[in-house]
């Protein structure tokens, strides 16, 4: 460097010489005053073309290098000897730039860049070549140094890795996914890093970090996305993930979570590092190369996520729904660390806009179930007034959805999400429930389907079989609200109040079966001549017998579902009947005029009729109202 530092000095000499000569004659005097300074200038100062000399001699060795067939960085001689050739070149051009107004110094500047062009692509196609080279040997290098990796199988239950795959030698190494995340990948050996980052030191020194950036992103690209197809995740348009079987949707979508959680915590922060180390103390094109790395992935996962976002929202696709929003919820922090340079702000944006499409599609979900009650005709009425399938089906539905209540509070409580930076994406743990939007939100569905229940009891034309309906319905609803997030919901006093109306069918339903059976069992006192008093309890007893085998009968196919209720009506039948018949069985056989017949009479015990009682509420074959 020190003959290139004198080369220098006399060019501004000539330069100084030119700028202060009017005419080429004091042109030439002035370097004469020069030469007379020192005798060593004389020669140089009198020879015009040192830069092209300089510019020569590194033509000759960098083509040298240029025209060689193999691979230069197999040999790290070679590649040290071409590497310090353009650091030469690059320094020559830096230092004659400067008078780069001087016809002469511009021409040979001109040819200095297209030299520099050849040696740029030439180590474009050696950053490549490591690059491949590198990715071809990597798992090997894992597995025989026991380095980190993601496991070697996949857990799955429908596919495992094919064993035939290890035998492709042309294969490109992917991670196994596994659901231990706190791993990072080393995807290439720490020698091949460090000639990448000396190359990507020289193209982004001459101006060509977009294109280093370009070899690198499209080897590491291949790589994410044949980890995501070993991950199981299909390449599908938005229209044909809309189009999907709701049953292979299913199977995609428990796919995708699982790929996006390798992809967010593993896969991508190990694509971050290995970029930061390559371009080290570049972080411009860090971030450029990581964005182009992982922007066909990310935008593959996200399209996905969108267009389970837009499509059906039938209620049954709840859950799988909510799979996806808990998903994005949960790795927004990774979005948010990943992905706020200025070139992958965009995808981040892109994915809190998403995850607020699916908490829009949840809702609307919600929204479809309400429809779904009003809707259900209240045409056929369920056998033995037992439990109407929408009653088990919305209950048993959002008794799973609360689940995932801390969710669906988010869901329905932010309906207008706060900016990126303000949006704590884990926070409900310790959220009040009175009055919250979920809360009110079921207790609207709860609503809905009583309403829905009372215009389905309009139907039995029996009083006591649309007081079991209700009741065995109401009790149903009470139960599962108790036994459930869904108390949390709706309070203690929701469910007092309801468990209030499941008593005030009990006894309407008791009023209107056993009312008039009862009457008749009572005992007119008034004065009567005992022929008539007789006549009058025969008859009783003969009505009493009528009516009771006409209501065991009926009765006994009649459904009740609890059996805690079931017990509690029968007793409470027993409790009301057995002492009135006791009573007038009683009377009567103390009659002096029927009592010695009464036994012809007299067709229950008091043992028999409480047996009847208990048969009561048997149900028959197709009455469906079994609890689920």
């Amino acid at each position: 460097m020190a003959e290139n530092g004198e080369e220098k000095l006399i060019a501004v000499a000539r330069h100084i010489a030119k700028t202060l000569g009017h005419t080429d004659t004091m042109t030439d005097d002035i370097l004469q005053i020069f030469s007379n300074f020192d005798n060593r200038f004389r020669e140089k100062l009198t020879d015009d073309q040192p830069l092209e000399r300089t510019l020569k001699s590194l033509h000759r060795q960098i083509s040298r290098h240029l025209s060689a067939q193999h691979h230069i960085w197999s040999d790290s001689a070679e590649s040290a000897a071409f590497l310090d050739s353009v650091d030469q070149l690059l320094a020559i051009i830096h230092e004659w730039n400067p008078m780069a107004n001087d016809k002469s110094v511009s021409v040979s500047l001109d040819k200095a860049d297209d030299l520099l062009q050849q040696a740029m692509f030439r180590l474009q196609d050696e950053f490549t070549t490591l690059m491949q080279r590198a990715s071809e040997s990597v798992d090997l290098t894992r597995h025989q140094n026991g380095g980190n990796n993601l496991g070697d199988y996949y857990e799955s239950e429908e596919e495992e890795v094919d064993d035939d795959d290890d035998d492709d030698d042309n294969e490109i190494p992917i991670a196994h996914p596994v659901t231990d995340y706190g791993i990072l990948i080393e995807a290439l050996p720490a020698g091949i890093i460090s000639d990448l980052h000396e190359i990507a030191k020289r193209m982004v020194a001459a101006g060509y970090e977009k294109e280093c950036s370009h070899a690198y992103s499209v080897s590491r690209r291949e790589f994410l996305e044949e980890s995501l197809s070993r991950l199981g995740l299909q390449k599908l348009s938005m229209d044909q993930v809309q189009k999907m079987q709701w049953n292979d949707l299913e199977d995609e979508i428990e796919k995708w979570v699982k790929a996006v959680n390798v992809a967010l915590r593993i896969l991508f922060p190990s694509e971050r590092r290995l970029c930061d180390r390559v371009f080290f103390g570049f972080n411009s094109v860090s971030d450029l190369s990581f964005m182009e790395v992982s922007r066909g992935s990310t935008i593959q996962l996200l399209n996905f996520a969108d267009a389970v976002a837009i499509s059906s929202r039938a209620p049954e696709r709840l859950f799988k729904v909510l799979d996806v929003y808990e998903a994005l919820r949960d790795l927004m922090p990774e979005f948010e660390l990943m992905f706020s340079d200025q070139y992958c702000v965009l995808l981040r944006n892109e994915a809190l806009a998403i995850w607020r499409r699916l908490g829009e599609a949840i809702r609307g979900m919600f929204m479809e179930l309400e429809n779904l009650i009003r809707r259900d005709p209240a045409k056929t009425p369920v056998p033995g007034g037992g439990l109407h399938p929408i009653t088990r089906y919305v209950m048993n539905y959002i008794r799973a959805a609360c689940r995932s209540r801390i969710t669906l509070e988010r869901v329905f409580e932010e309906i207008v999400v706060p900016s990126a930076s303000a949006v704590d994406y884990r926070d409900g743990d310790d959220r009040a429930l009175s009055s919250s939007s979920l809360a009110v939100q079921m207790a609207w569905i709860m609503e809905l389907l009583e309403s829905n229940l009372e215009a389905k009891s309009k139907i039995y034309k029996d009083s006591a079989l649309l007081a079991v309906f209700m009741m065995n319905n109401e009790r149903y609803i009470v139960q599962k609200v108790k036994d459930s997030e869904l108390g949390l919901l709706l309070g203690d006093d929701w469910i007092r109040k309801h468990a209030a109306k499941v008593k005030q069918y009990h006894v309407s339903y008791h009023r209107s079966s056993w009312s008039k059976v009862s009457g008749v069992l009572k005992i007119d006192n008034n004065a009567m001549s005992p022929t008539g008093a007789s006549r009058s309890l025969k008859e009783k007893l003969k009505l009493f017998n009528s009516y009771f085998e006409e209501i065991c009968k009926t009765q006994s196919t009649w459904i009740i579902f609890d059996e805690q209720l079931k017990e509690e009506l029968r007793n409470s039948v027993a409790g009301s009947l057995s002492p009135a018949y006791r009573n007038f069985i009683g009377r009567l056989q103390s009659n002096n005029d029927s009592g010695r017949y009464a036994e012809r009479h007299i067709k229950f015990s008091v043992e028999d009729l409480e047996a009847r009682i208990f048969e009561l509420f048997q149900g028959s074959s197709g009455s469906g109202g079994g609890r689920k």
